[in-house]
């Protein structure tokens, strides 16, 4: 968190930063207080009259009022005048106060004569909170620079030319040149962290209004909308689909199929199981031998065909 404060030099009120960091004060309970102190001494504005100006509605208020109650930042007393009117006398402080330190603060006159004097009621102390350093800084100090990604010039060009297209999206996205550089820069920065000139162009879609709305300042909608980078979308890892069976089969190459028959070679072979199978017969026949083998083969399937025999 980057905090930037320049000391006021009049018309400032001093806050105890117990005040402003009070765990159990509501935000309209410390500006009630905090109005009330800045007040000058003179001043009789009641805490009502502080929540009217203040914007606080009748509710908050009462409860802001027991809240500061509770905690000894204000007291009151019923008193009823010489008329017989009775009326309601405030007493705000900027430290917590008993009853009996209020009654003593209010009998010395506290907030009547200007600050500056001893204290009405309570023992000085040490602050809890906010000292100042021990060894003070005595040169400038600079902010830490943001970390922000390398821009090359060729993503620079193509940035200016995505702001540029952007009144193609929309006709209401039209700027003046001069906020070029600086929306360009803006998108560089995009295209420098990963993202391309589409997620660019859909981020400032997604943001634009309803059509029939008028757009005042298109220049300051696509600065507000670039100046924060998305972290990009995990990466998809994607499985490469095995091959089909068809890419691992081949045709039989023998030419007594009718139509080309596929089969799955084993080795290199390039013909089908039963091709295979009748060329081996076929060469088997054509020798001396393999044409015995063969006729026997022949005569005992046929005698296991019509029963005469037991294989």
């Amino acid at each position: 968190m980057l905090r930037h404060a320049i000391a006021p030099a009049r018309h400032y009120t001093q806050v105890p930063n117990d005040i402003l960091r009070h765990p159990r004060l509501s935000s309209d309970a410390v500006r009630l207080l905090t109005w009330q102190l800045s007040l000058p001494a003179d001043a009789r504005d009641s805490l009502s009259r502080t929540a009217e100006r203040a914007g606080i509605g009748k509710c908050a208020f009462l409860r802001a009022k027991r809240e500061l109650k509770a905690e000894g930042y204000l007291h009151e007393w019923r008193e009823q005048g010489v008329r017989g009117l009775w009326a309601t006398v405030q007493l705000v402080s900027n430290v917590p106060l008993t009853r009996e330190e209020a009654a003593k603060a209010r009998a010395s006159g506290a907030g009547v004569a200007p600050a500056g004097g001893p204290p009405a009621a309570g023992e000085p102390r040490g602050r809890d909170v906010g000292r100042h350093p021990e060894n003070p800084v005595r040169e400038n100090t600079s902010l830490h620079p943001v970390q922000t990604p390398s821009v090359a010039s060729e993503q620079l060009a193509d940035a200016r030319q995505v702001i540029e297209s952007l009144s193609d999206l929309d006709p209401r996205l039209r700027f003046p040149r001069g906020m070029l550089p600086q929306l360009a820069a803006l998108a560089a920065e995009w295209l420098a962290y990963g993202h391309t000139a589409a997620d660019v162009r859909e981020q400032v879609r997604r943001a634009l209004p309803g059509r029939e709305r008028v757009i005042h300042r298109p220049g300051g909608l696509v600065r507000y909308v670039l100046r924060e980078i998305p972290p990009l979308p995990p990466a998809t890892v994607t499985s490469v689909p095995p091959p089909p069976r068809v890419a691992q089969m081949r045709e039989c190459e023998s030419g007594r199929h009718t139509q080309p028959l596929l089969f799955r070679p084993v080795a290199d072979e390039s013909l089908c199981r039963d091709c295979h199978s009748a060329q081996a017969v076929e060469e088997a026949g054509s020798s001396p031998a393999g044409g015995q083998v063969a006729v026997r083969g022949a005569a005992a399937v046929r005698a296991v065909l019509r029963g005469q025999a037991v294989l």
